[in-house]
């Protein structure tokens, strides 16, 4: 043949063993199952808090992670006890009624308590759980209002315990890469970095109404990405907004949201918010600078390519937020028991949490007065590694 000229010796002859990409974290969890350097420890016993919507995510991924021994679930409605019992063969699980919470508290062998309740509810089990002397996991916000999160950060404070608050998209692997590359200086000083969320099913108007709102309940994990991204908080944003929906502008709130940050160091941010979107749930990130740009695309259930005499076509973008967003929940899971087990550093931190919020109400206050506004930092409010020029 003509490429026998090109042909190498076996791969098993004196050449160094290949080893996996960075990139390919499945493989380095796969790898350190066998690891002679991973010495064994004792799983978390856990309390789960709410088996809604978020609730429901977290309960997979605890029932198929070995680092974790389920030891309760706290759920108002006693209806949904039993199916979950049976779905999940949750026969050593105790099931308690929030009434009986003092229940959790009291279990000095429950370590941990990851909370997926109504947001409302939030403060009132984060602030018993570290009463309790338990690290907490708690989906965001941590509370409906500053002085609620500050409570609850004093009190992770005050008890020792860590208090970490679920911002998953961090935890994407997509997302996340982007965010070493441009910290690592891969695309330069960057000049725009923008951010697309379309959500997904279209929410119920029941989870709507306590939902905090499309600022707070939508707007800060994009707030977050790009913050995070950054490392770096903006000093000036605005916000244009309208409700195309009209049953979500009677209730007051937005389902389009237009937001732009501006920053110190010169860079503009972009978010492009929804609450609908009938083709599939939308999630795009693009950083541009002066050396390049790295964009994250919507992702597909699989690779299938359908090809014919008119064009081709592939399967759509995930439907919603669990199946798009499965390794994150999966990865910060592990994150959080990384800090319980290892004390590894948290990542996302009570400033953090607080400085998303803080852009949020802005961004709100701009929409609703249709005039920018701006703002300060303290050193007090900026996290450490976080830079403000």
């Amino acid at each position: 043949m003509a490429t026998v000229q090109f042909k190498t010796t076996s791969p098993f002859a004196g050449r160094e063993e290949r080893t996996h990409d960075p990139s390919d974290f499945k493989y380095e969890k796969y790898s350190n199952f066998f690891s002679k350097d991973n010495s064994a420890v004792a799983p978390v016993n856990l309390a789960l808090f709410g088996l809604g919507r978020a609730g429901s995510i977290h309960l997979s991924n605890i029932i198929a992670n070995p680092r974790v021994n389920l030891r309760y679930i706290v759920e108002m409605n006693r209806e949904l006890w039993e199916p979950a019992k049976v779905r999940w063969n949750l026969k050593e699980v105790v099931f308690v009624h929030p009434d009986d919470v003092e229940t959790v508290y009291k279990d000095e062998e429950v370590q941990a308590s990851l909370i997926a309740t109504p947001t409302f509810t939030h403060e009132g089990y984060i602030l018993g759980s570290l009463g309790a002397g338990k690290a907490v996991f708690s989906e965001k916000p941590i509370s409906q209002d500053p002085d609620g999160t500050s409570r609850c950060y004093k009190k992770s404070s005050e008890v020792g315990k860590p208090l970490f608050c679920a911002f998953n998209r961090r935890f994407d692997p997509s997302f996340n890469s982007i965010k070493e590359k441009v910290q690592a200086g891969q695309v330069g000083h960057v000049q725009m970095i923008k951010t697309t969320s379309r959500d997904s099913p279209l929410p119920s108007l029941e989870y709507l109404k306590i939902s905090g709102g499309i600022f707070h309940d939508c707007a800060v994990h994009d707030i977050d990405m790009i913050t995070w991204v950054l490392g770096e908080y903006p000093t000036q944003v605005y916000s244009a907004a309208n409700a195309q929906i009209p049953e979500i502008k009677e209730i007051n709130d937005w389902d389009n949201v237009a937001i732009t940050l501006k920053f110190n160091s010169g860079t503009i941010g972009m978010i492009d918010l929804c609450r609908f979107a009938n083709y599939g749930y939308d999630q795009r990130l693009e950083v541009f600078g002066h050396s390049g740009m790295l964009h994250a695309l919507n992702e597909t259930p699989n690779k299938e390519v359908f090809s014919d005499g008119v064009g081709s076509s592939q399967v759509p973008m995930y439907y919603s937020f669990p199946s798009r967003h499965a390794d994150g929940y999966n990865r910060e899971l592990d994150h959080f028991l990384d800090v319980v087990q290892n004390n590894v550093t948290m990542s996302v931190t009570d400033r953090m949490t607080s400085a998303v919020s803080k852009i949020a109400d802005a961004c709100e206050e701009s929409a609703k007065t249709g005039a920018p506004v701006d703002l300060t930092w303290g050193p007090e409010e900026v996290p450490h590694g976080y830079h403000q020029v």
